[in-house]
């Protein structure tokens, strides 16, 4: 692999928490931390579709240089997804995707969760071999940079100096993560959005949309994935 593919700045010390992960009788990991999956037993690739990418209009925004944000790296398949809608627009600008997590996989347990979706398989190969679950700065691609934060969102987000134009919220479950859907954090992601930026999420718990609602997003429910009726999706008022 050349060496401009490898990460270009070392992570964060390490936090000694990383993911605690089982796999279910279909191969998916489920996290033993939340005992909830990282990603749908239907199809988690058509979800991150439907959901993030459509979500936030993104194919109609690649064309110019674009910040996205999320609350939950997880096995990196929103990013995956992200970057293949993203090469095949032409023409687009350059990409930007900051992940915030917690409790990071190793390249291993992430190369295997991501062996379900051959169709990425380009692409995860490139990110596990630079992964490092100590998270930093990583040049994927010309024009495509990961940053990961590692740590607790509710501390690490107010301190970073960003602003993203679209934001992946996708923490486990509300019912059993509720620390990464508070109102102080949504507020947070309200105060790192660049105005008129834009989320999307596979929730439509009511008091996440009250949440961002509050922090000064206009939230519009929207039909879900799979049998999940609803979603939310909102842009930040101007």
């Amino acid at each position: 692999m050349s060496r401009r593919y490898l990460p270009i700045i070392q992570g964060l010390p390490l936090r000694n928490q990383t993911a605690d992960v089982t796999w279910n009788p279909d191969g998916i990991p489920v996290s033993n931390h939340f005992d909830d999956p990282y990603f749908s037993l239907q199809d988690g690739l058509s979800e991150t579709q439907h959901v993030f990418v459509q979500g936030n209009a993104l194919p109609a925004r690649f064309g110019t240089d674009l910040h996205i944000a999320e609350l939950g790296f997880g096995t990196g398949l929103n990013l995956l997804t992200t970057w293949a809608a993203w090469a095949d627009c032409t023409p687009r600008g350059a990409l930007h995707f900051t992940s915030f997590e917690a409790f990071p996989m190793t390249a291993d347990q992430m190369g295997q969760a991501l062996a379900a979706f051959p169709v990425l398989a380009p692409l995860s190969q490139r990110l596990c071999a630079v992964w490092q679950p100590t998270g930093g700065l990583f040049q994927l691609a010309p024009q495509l940079t990961l940053e990961v934060v590692i740590g607790d969102a509710r501390t690490a987000l107010p301190q970073w100096q960003g602003k993203a134009d679209a934001w992946f919220l996708d923490g486990f479950s509300p019912a059993k993560n509720p620390e990464l859907w508070t109102g102080p954090l949504m507020q947070a992601v309200a105060d790192h959005t660049a105005p008129g930026g834009s989320f999307a999420t596979y929730t439509a718990a009511g008091f996440v949309r009250r949440a961002l609602q509050e922090a000064g997003f206009d939230v519009t429910r929207r039909p879900g994935f799979g049998h999940k009726r609803h979603m939310t999706t909102g842009t930040l008022a101007v």
